[in-house]
């Protein structure tokens, strides 16, 4: 299983990315996905899960409203579009397969002017 996520960066506060999750070594159709982010100090948080089929979505509290996550599975891949970004916002983001117990490596997100 290889998670390899990408997009992340340096942007000015209200500004938006879109993170990428390259996927392969599994069946990624039949696995639900996940983003979470990690900020050193602080415990590994979830931010979003699709569900296999991309039909069913759900969202932390802390970015419910701002982040929209897909999924590809024609190309194996799965996004997150994050929109109005603050600072409280900057971490890795990491894709992950729910059931599966693998991660990515992560992409760092830094939200700063």
């Amino acid at each position: 299983v290889q998670l390899v996520e990408s997009g992340g960066g340096l942007v000015q506060p209200g500004g938006s990315l879109r993170l990428s999750c390259a996927a392969s070594g599994f069946v990624f159709s039949s696995y639900a996905m996940r983003w979470f982010r990690q900020v050193p100090g602080k415990e590994r948080e979830l931010v979003a899960r699709i569900s296999a089929d991309g039909t069913a979505t759900y969202y932390g509290d802390a970015v419910e409203g701002r982040c929209t996550i897909a999924r590809d599975n024609a190309k194996n891949a799965v996004y997150l579009q994050m929109d109005s970004l603050s600072a409280d916002d900057t971490a890795v983001y990491i894709c992950n397969v729910h059931g599966l117990g693998k991660w990515g490596q992560g992409t760092q997100v830094t939200v700063s002017s």
